[in-house]
């Protein structure tokens, strides 16, 4: 007999009740329920243990800039915070950074260092095409170099390019053959790439204006879907771009993009707590502020903020000890805490060892007001009764009667001489009437000092026991036409210097705290606030401040020598405390020629030793960079960025939508 013959039919089955007692079919429907809910669980169980959740292609995400897109293009976009956030998603460079902020292999598939790093060859993806579909090739990396090294072109990327050629090897292989080993050569090449397709018939004249730096053709996980410009002003409102599905990485999750722009803070807050933007980088709000429904993800990035110095426009700030107190009268803690709500940590080296793993610098100048005002009095510099400081300077006489003078005489000194008593603002109308200047001692000069000697009786003859005028000059005599005749001998030199920054709240009550440190010392220092534009312009590029508050991006890999290296001190140099020292020079130039760490690090402590014994500046602090990102927006890895647009290095990995799929 068969299992199907044994078992009841279903019609026996649909019997099974009536057979039943009632006790019994009580039974049986909880046995029932339990073996339902029973097989319910257990196949829950088994789908939740043997699956997971992974991101799932939709969705859309939008981020508030203040700003307006100018240059969506490699070439120009280092020169607006906007332009750089485009590009770093709009296209791509053959190295990229990772979420830990390591360098990894974007358009490049591999690469070989050559003559102990004078030279790379690099071995492009072969399935990267642009956004019109047209290929990428070794011709669109050498283009984009080029233009930038092409000074028509005026790229502010053209110094980071100098002494470097390329070399086509093959359709998707390119050489860089180096003047001199660089340490941090690969950084350089997370430049973002250009179709040279598009842009090489483009003039120098024209590149800037292109339609092309607002409709870009480009090769990165998006591109420009929708442009939302009003017609009136001009003014870009919005740019919506969308997963371009010709991207050779892994293709992006988040279905659409969209920026908006905002002309101030105030407008992009507003937009954020009315639930219209997803995203936004701004430290300027409170943090009981905060929406509920973003949140902070701290990035860290390594820059910092400090007050150089600029002793070729200061007198005060020549002296290194004068700067060393002032390091010593800057309460660093009371910043980040009164003005940075604690999101910034101190910073006391310009290799930033925290960051990098390096030692810590040998002299740190904690706070401590009353040495600095200890090391003030040391030089000169006593506290008068309106709390600040000044210095007596003795000043070396531009001219002084030396010799003795008498009728006959025929000199210089007659003739300096002659002109004093000309002077009658100094010695008066009827000393020298005559008023010649002839350099020759006559009759006419002799009556003069005569009259000149007896006009001061008491200093020049009573002492000498004289009645009457002599006419000649003698050691009485010269002293006190050296007293009358020229400038006093003594300067007061005042404890005071300017600070410039640029126009931005956080900054201004930076400084404005700094002011208040140092006129506890005894400084008296005035702040001058500039636009952006204009203090770049007018006190930057030509070195025209006496103090500067500013920050400055290093990169991941450490380089301090655009910042502190002496031939760095003009323009694009980027040396804002006109350092000069030829020790600090050589070790600068010999960390970046070397390819061992170890060995940089050796050479980058040394310096950082030797540069904050000069006291060049007042390291400041290093901000956290906060990113306050919507809580439906999942896959954000924060870590170290080499600048804030690179928050959207691995945007490809960000997720709003999600599915189980089987392990």
């Amino acid at each position: 007999m068969s299992l199907k013959e044994k078992l009841p039919s279903f019609n026996q089955w649909k019997r099974l009740f009536k057979i039943l007692n009632k006790k019994e079919k009580i039974y049986f429907s909880l046995f029932f329920i339990l073996f339902l809910f029973s097989f319910l669980f257990l196949s829950f169980n088994f789908y939740f243990n043997n699956t997971q959740i992974v991101p799932k292609q939709g969705g859309i995400y939008t981020e508030g800039l203040i700003g307006q897109p100018r240059f969506i293009n490699p070439v120009y976009a280092t020169s607006n915070d906007v332009d750089r956030d485009l590009t770093e998603i709009l296209f791509s460079g053959l190295m990229k950074y990772d979420s830990n902020g390591n360098l990894v292999l974007d358009l490049a598939k591999g690469y070989n260092p050559e003559n102990e790093g004078r030279g790379y060859t690099f071995y492009l993806k072969e399935n990267v095409f642009w956004s019109d579909n047209e290929k990428l090739t070794a011709d669109d990396i050498i283009f984009t170099i080029e233009t930038i090294q092409n000074p028509d072109y005026k790229s502010e990327l053209r110094t980071n390019w100098l002494g470097v050629d390329t070399e086509k090897i093959s359709e998707y292989a390119v050489k860089f053959i180096l003047d001199k080993p660089y340490s941090g050569f690969l950084e350089r090449l997370t430049l973002k790439i250009l179709p040279a397709h598009i842009w090489k018939e483009v003039s120098a004249d024209n590149f800037s204006k292109s339609y092309y730096n607002l409709q870009p053709v480009t090769c990165g996980p998006y591109k420009i879907d929708k442009v939302d410009q009003d017609k009136k002003t001009g003014l870009i409102n919005s740019l919506t771009l969308e997963r371009d599905e010709n991207y050779f990485n892994q293709k992006p999750y988040i279905s659409k993009i969209i920026f908006y722009f905002f002309e101030t803070e105030e407008d992009l807050v507003e937009a954020t707590q009315q639930g219209r933007i997803k995203g936004l980088s701004l430290n300027n709000f409170q943090s009981q502020e905060i929406p509920s429904f973003l949140k902070e993800y701290a990035l860290t990035l390594p820059r910092y903020f400090a007050i150089f110095f600029n002793p070729e426009e200061s007198d005060i700030l020549e002296k290194k000890e004068i700067r060393q107190a002032l390091n010593y009268g800057t309460n660093k803690q009371e910043l980040i805490d009164k003005v940075l709500a604690d999101k910034a940590t101190i910073v006391d080296s310009p290799i930033l060892p925290e960051i990098f793993n390096f030692q810590a610098p040998e002299t740190v100048y904690e706070y401590d007001a009353e040495k600095a005002k200890k090391i003030l009095e040391d030089q000169g510099f006593k506290e008068t009764e309106n709390g600040y400081r000044e210095k007596e300077i003795k000043k070396e006489l531009a001219f002084s009667f030396k010799s003795e003078l008498s009728y006959g005489s025929e000199n210089k000194e007659v003739e300096e001489l002659q002109r004093c008593l000309v002077n009658s603002e100094i010695v008066g109308e009827d000393i020298y009437p005559e008023k010649e200047i002839t350099g020759y001692f006559g009759n006419k000069t002799k009556e003069a000092v005569i009259r000149f000697q007896e006009k001061y009786r008491e200093e020049i003859l009573d002492p000498g026991g004289y009645t009457k005028g002599t006419g000649t000059v003698g050691q009485s005599t010269r002293k006190k036409l050296n007293q009358i005749c020229f400038d006093n001998t003594q300067e007061t030199l005042p404890l005071k210097f300017s600070l410039v920054t640029v126009d931005d709240p956080v900054l201004k009550e930076i400084a404005d705290l700094i002011k208040e440190q140092w006129q506890k010392i005894g400084v008296e220092l005035e702040i001058n606030v500039f636009s952006v534009s204009d203090l770049q312009y007018d006190c930057i590029k030509p070195r025209n401040y006496e103090s500067l508050l500013f920050g400055e991006v290093l990169g991941i890999i450490p380089d301090p020598y655009p910042f502190w290296h002496s031939l760095q001190k003009v323009d694009p140099g980027l040396n804002l405390a006109i350092y000069e020292n030829k020790k600090t020079d050589k070790l600068l130039e010999g960390a970046r020629q070397l390819q061992d760490m170890e060995t940089i690090q050796e050479k980058l402590e040394e310096f950082q030793n030797l540069l904050i014994a000069d006291a060049p500046c007042v390291f400041l602090y290093s901000p956290n960079y906060t990113h306050l990102v919507s809580k439906e927006i999942r896959g954000i890895n924060p870590g170290l960025i080499a600048d804030p647009s690179k928050r959207f290095s691995q945007i490809e990995d960000w997720y709003i939508k999600t599915k189980r799929t089987f392990k």
